[in-house]
């Protein structure tokens, strides 16, 4: 009889098989459909012996001192401050969009304060923000939004800026010095032997088993447990009973080169007429040295396996109903960005793990209690 049923071996599974086998001695079984421990996160040595990340890239980074430190435990780090440019105009320049951005676009001299004086002069200010297009246009102005924004967010999304809520754009700032990091969060690294190890690590105790290639749907009713854990898409979970939330995927096509080198920034994004978004060169992200180098190019589907949940109004209420029926579900909690339809950075995947398992032990707690018949006081 195993504890916990555990679907999905990505951040939030992993995470919660960790600490219920660890902390609480809790026997755990933990599925997956894919071939590989990771999720997302899954990296490998392709062909040529370079180290990739298969579903694109994965940049570690947090303010949260307690996702980092444990991480930490199962993991070395490599210090890594990612930086991203755009191709634009025939030029490659820093983005988010910053003082040099600004500067070798138009051939132009501005000091920090006379490019916030520009923007200012640009800018088309908003009584309301309620889509994308409203966040950009409203800080830098209508030719820089289309510039870098407008034709990759369609690409991305497949639908305009102006019919995307504004949190799919707000996470991107805008900088008026020349901090070309993509991230300023306080800690910024990679783990040093990738992530697969790292979640091998994760998963290493003797009270965690593991089962890929594997459906829960299954197995379910053949291996006995007490509680599941389901990281999953939500709406397949209830059979589509309200119908399928909306996600948006990607295709990765990715190449070994003969050369040292491929391109001058780990990534560099395309908001123009190709097809892709994006090239990442891995290189960069892992510190590793070889003579080839291995890139990946980023093509936006709108089927396939679900990454980005669709941020619009009627999507938001379709999983209202999803949410209601998961918390009347006995014995089954939901977490992750499939399972509560929400785009999360790894850290606040790691985070949400960390205060589920904290729930399940202020719940076990008071079951215990009242289990031994002792008066509670509040």
């Amino acid at each position: 009889m195993f504890d916990y049923l555990i679907v999905g071996a990505g951040f939030s599974g992993s995470v919660l098989a960790e600490r219920l086998a660890t902390q609480l001695g809790k026997k755990i079984l933990i599925v997956d459909t894919r071939n590989h421990i990771g999720g997302n996160a899954y990296d490998c040595y392709d062909d040529a012996g370079i180290l990739v990340h298969k579903y694109g890239p994965h940049i570690f980074h947090t303010n949260s001192r307690e996702v980092f430190e444990y991480l930490s435990k199962f993991t070395e780090w490599r210090q890594y401050e990612h930086r991203v440019l755009a191709s634009v105009d025939g030029q490659l320049l820093p983005i988010p969009i910053n003082l040099d951005t600004v500067n070798k676009l138009y051939g132009l001299n501005l000091n920090s304060f006379e490019l916030t004086k520009f923007f200012e002069s640009v800018a088309e200010p908003k009584e309301y923000i309620r889509t994308s297009e409203d966040v950009v246009v409203s800080k830098v102005g209508r030719e820089l939004y289309e510039k870098f924004f407008r034709n990759y967010t369609r690409k991305q999304w497949g639908m305009d800026p102006s019919e995307l809520d504004k949190s799919v754009i707000a996470r991107v700032p805008t900088r008026t010095n020349r901090d070309d990091r993509y991230f300023t969060d306080s800690y910024q690294a990679m783990p040093l032997h990738g992530y697969t190890r790292m979640f091998e690590k994760i998963l290493s105790h003797p009270n965690i088993k593991v089962m890929l290639n594997t459906d829960y749907r299954e197995i379910q009713d053949v291996i006995p447990y007490r509680e599941m854990v389901y990281t999953g898409p939500v709406d397949a979970f209830f059979d589509y009973r309200f119908g399928k939330l909306p996600y948006r995927s990607l295709e990765f096509k990715h190449e070994t080169h003969n050369t040292p080198i491929y391109q001058p920034a780990p990534v560099v994004n395309y908001p123009n007429e190709h097809l892709y978004t994006r090239v990442t060169e891995f290189k960069y992200l892992t510190g590793q040295s070889h003579g080839k180098t291995s890139i990946v190019y980023e093509l936006p589907r709108a089927e396939g396996d679900p990454y980005y949940p669709v941020p619009r109004p009627e999507n938001a209420e379709i999983y209202k109903k999803y949410k209601a029926l998961a918390e009347a579900t006995p014995h089954v909690h939901f977490v992750g960005r499939l399972a509560t339809y929400k785009y999360y950075n790894m850290d606040q995947v790691v985070a949400q793990a960390l205060t589920m398992y904290s729930n399940l032990i202020a719940r076990s707690t008071l079951e215990q209690h009242i289990e031994n018949g002792h008066a509670l006081t509040l």
